[in-house]
């Protein structure tokens, strides 16, 4: 990367507009993923197809920052057994386990739901990493970040009398598995990328991910669906969007103090809930939604906040 571009990166206006841009991409993935089980006529019992559904996408994105790491000149460093092991443990896990969960909760949970229900992914991961770094422990600041967040999560489930609470494991409760995996298939990853660059990492573990969801989904008779041009637009939108949000996301922090670009992380579940009520005519105007989103939102920026030196 030239220092001009480097340069670029640091720009505090530029940082500041990527990192938002990546949050809406990830963000839009939950009305987007909505819309692709209609337009596929993907029922939402049809876990193989959903299968089929994810393993294309990914697949695809995979292959897709492979040809950005050849475009932008990024070297595609030659990999041991060892590495291609660790690629594969977390293809398996982070990409086709995780989106399994993602992709059945995402089926049976509204998109403003599941949106702040996957926020816990942050929350989880804080708690593993004080379990397993010494130099990452909690403190009272995460802790109450952590209680914040998982409030959120709570009152989101109440149902509307607030007498019960309105969660089901198919959905609801897929979201939070799939959170978790990503959290700890995230700090796996942390591990490997150590000696391995981290977009090559990423884009061999979704597309190592992306054949087994496809090779899964077709075994237990998975269809790829009813394919028109919408449904080929979405599918090529979900993977550039998984693509060069990472993309993005890895050269901000490869510039950037880690915690200047992780703190916009809130926006996710934000972006998530509007977007789903615009494409989707979900509401978000519920009292539980909105103290939810706001808890959720605090619970991420108190867990993420760090003294950064601009």
């Amino acid at each position: 990367m030239s220092n001009v571009s480097s340069e670029w990166f640091t720009r505090r206006s530029t940082v500041f507009s990527l990192a938002i841009l990546c949050t809406l991409l990830w963000g839009s993935s939950y009305p987007a993923i909505k819309t692709g089980y209609r337009l596929l006529e993907i029922p939402s019992d049809d876990v193989p197809s959903m299968m089929v559904f994810a393993g294309m996408r990914f697949l695809l994105a995979g292959i897709f920052l492979l040809v950005l790491m050849r475009l932008i000149g990024r070297p595609n460093i030659a990999m041991s057994w060892k590495n291609v092991r660790q690629l594969t443990i977390l293809g398996i896990t982070q990409t086709s386990l995780q989106y399994v969960f993602f992709y059945i909760g995402i089926a049976f949970a509204t998109g403003v739901k599941a949106s702040i229900m996957n926020a816990t992914g942050t929350f989880f991961s804080v708690i593993l990493a004080h379990c397993i770094y010494q130099n990452d422990k909690l403190n009272q600041r995460k802790i109450l970040g952590c209680i914040v967040g998982f409030a959120g999560v709570f009152i989101v489930n109440f149902s509307d009398s607030l007498l019960t609470i309105d969660f089901a494991l198919k959905g609801e409760g897929a979201i939070v598995m799939a959170a978790f995996i990503l959290a700890a298939g995230s700090i796996y990853g942390k591990k490997v990328s150590q000696h391995m660059d981290a977009m090559q990492m990423t884009a061999w573990q979704l597309s190592i991910g992306g054949v087994a969801l496809l090779v899964a989904g077709f075994a237990f008779g998975g269809q790829p669906g009813h394919f028109d041009t919408s449904s080929v637009l979405l599918l090529m939108y979900l993977a550039l969007l998984s693509s060069i949000a990472f993309a993005l996301w890895s050269l901000l922090l490869k510039y950037n103090p880690v915690g200047m670009i992780t703190i916009f992380n809130f926006l996710i579940p934000v972006f998530g809930t509007m977007l789903s009520a615009l494409f989707l005519g979900e509401t978000i105007l519920e009292w539980k939604y909105l103290i939810a989103l706001i808890l959720v939102c605090s619970g991420i920026y108190l867990v993420t906040r760090v003294k950064v030196r601009y």
